[in-house]
């Protein structure tokens, strides 16, 4: 244990196979990976980053386990990411994008053991989870690594996004006001440039803000629309009617899991990263 706090083991219902990517003290930061279909040597690889990560007791990152599951059936190795969270002792929202960071840069180092094509990297993330990622790209001074040297090693080549908070400020009101002094230094809303990878955001219209009912929506629109207007190639789709979480599995009879699986293969498809149907 880190400072007292449980050790948590994710429960998958999928083969997996874990890998240590980093180690803090003696927390064992890991993946959880599911082998490829296929006998395809230089593969992409997908990494998953589940939300609700900044609460005390955070959602397991195998809440992501389906979708993995199904693109690992596409031939792709499919990651979830068990990255620092609300449970760890003395966590900030920075632990997580450094672990991010620190993620894809391992998978980077480990090509030729995991079989992948360093420049068919996709990132996916959702609420918190989504932050993070998109975070991760756009803020290089957060990191943790003790042998970094500055580069695009972390940067992935895709990205996809489930609705997520970008406004940092609003993030450490809520939950780090500790961090309020660097909130628009770590908010994405804040540091409009270009600086993501092609992207696919997929967001509900009924997605809400903790005080703005389809706060959420808006904000990622306003969000989208302005990194559009600095140059980034970014895939906005609204799913109308739909609320916070709506994509994951086991909700809506499994219509929106199928649904959003199919368009970010469809995605992939578009920018190379996957055989045609």
């Amino acid at each position: 244990m880190v400072g007292g706090e449980k050790t948590r083991v994710p429960a998958f219902d999928f083969p997996v196979i874990e890998k240590t990517f980093k180690r803090i003290g003696t927390r064992d930061v890991k993946l959880y990976m599911f082998e490829p279909a296929g006998e395809k040597k230089k593969k992409p690889v997908i990494l998953f980053f589940i939300g609700g990560s900044f609460a005390k007791n955070p959602q397991s990152p195998a809440v992501f386990q389906h979708q993995a599951n199904y693109f690992a059936s596409l031939g792709m190795v499919a990651i979830c990411v068990d990255y620092r969270a609300g449970h760890d002792e003395g966590f900030t929202p920075k632990q997580a994008i450094a672990d991010a960071k620190s993620s894809v840069r391992w998978v980077r180092k480990h090509v030729d053991e995991l079989g992948i094509d360093p420049e068919k990297i996709v990132m996916c993330g959702s609420s918190a989870g989504g932050y993070v990622c998109v975070s991760s790209i756009m803020f290089d001074h957060l990191n943790d690594d003790p042998h970094y040297q500055q580069s695009q090693e972390h940067i992935p080549n895709a990205l996809i996004i489930f609705g997520a908070g970008m406004d940092g400020v609003d993030i450490m009101q809520r939950r780090y006001p500790e961090l309020l002094d660097q909130a628009k230094e770590i908010s994405p809303f804040h540091n409009i440039k270009k600086t993501l990878p092609p992207t696919l955001w997929m967001c509900g219209t009924e997605e809400d803000t903790p005080t703005i009912p389809h706060g959420l929506y808006a904000q990622n629109k306003t969000f989208v629309d302005r990194m559009v207007a600095a140059g980034n190639e970014i895939i906005f789709e609204e799913y109308e009617g739909m609320e916070h979480g709506f994509f994951k599995y086991g909700r809506y009879d499994n219509r929106y899991f199928h649904q959003t699986n199919a368009r970010i293969a469809d995605f992939l498809r578009e920018v190379g990263f996957i055989n045609k149907a």
